[in-house]
């Protein structure tokens, strides 16, 4: 990793930005495997800006991960911030990450995590035909009133039916 980058983490891992639980969420979303450690949870809240746009208001996440994960989900909520559904689920892992700079292809995984995370909290939010909606990256569901820590979920083995594997894809390039 450049010396620059390894800065930039440290200065995101001492100073996280939108850490913990959000209560009273609109939409929760959560990615990972508590086989391998990596796991990401993202809550949102939305507000309707000033010419009546639904947008982000705020968006907080918990993750096991490393400080990679970390850093990339605090600068990513704070990008978020302001956008549409449409205009965050535009974004990919390496748009979320690029204040921090290029990430070494060891770390993008890190960035495909929020990436992730993002694209199940935001899923239920995105108006579409059947026809045009695809297919959902994970189990998401509406932010229950008492949504529970990323540990609680985690903690006991879930039943088959909710372990989730996500493949994430680069954006195609538009012309």
């Amino acid at each position: 990793m450049s010396d620059d980058l390894q800065r930039k983490i440290q200065e995101a891992i001492q100073n996280p930005k939108n850490i913990g639980e959000m209560q009273n969420a609109d939409s929760v979303g959560t990615v990972g495997s508590p086989d391998c450690g990596d796991m990401l949870r993202m809550w949102v809240k939305f507000k309707e800006d000033g010419d009546g746009r639904k947008v982000i208001d705020r968006a907080t996440f918990q993750t096991f991960g490393c400080e990679t994960a970390i850093a990339v989900a605090s600068v990513a909520t704070e990008l978020i911030a302001g956008k549409t559904v449409e205009e965050a689920l535009s974004m990919s892992g390496t748009d979320l990450a690029a204040p921090l700079g290029a990430l070494p292809p060891m770390k993008i995984h890190c960035a495909q995590l929020v990436e992730g995370a993002l694209r199940s909290a935001l899923a239920p939010q995105t108006p579409a035909t059947p026809a045009q909606a695809p297919a959902p990256l994970t189990q998401a569901k509406p932010a229950p009133a008492k949504s529970g820590s990323l540990f609680e979920s985690f903690a006991a083995p879930a039943p088959a039916e909710q372990k989730v594997k996500v493949v994430l894809k680069p954006p195609t390039p538009s012309k």
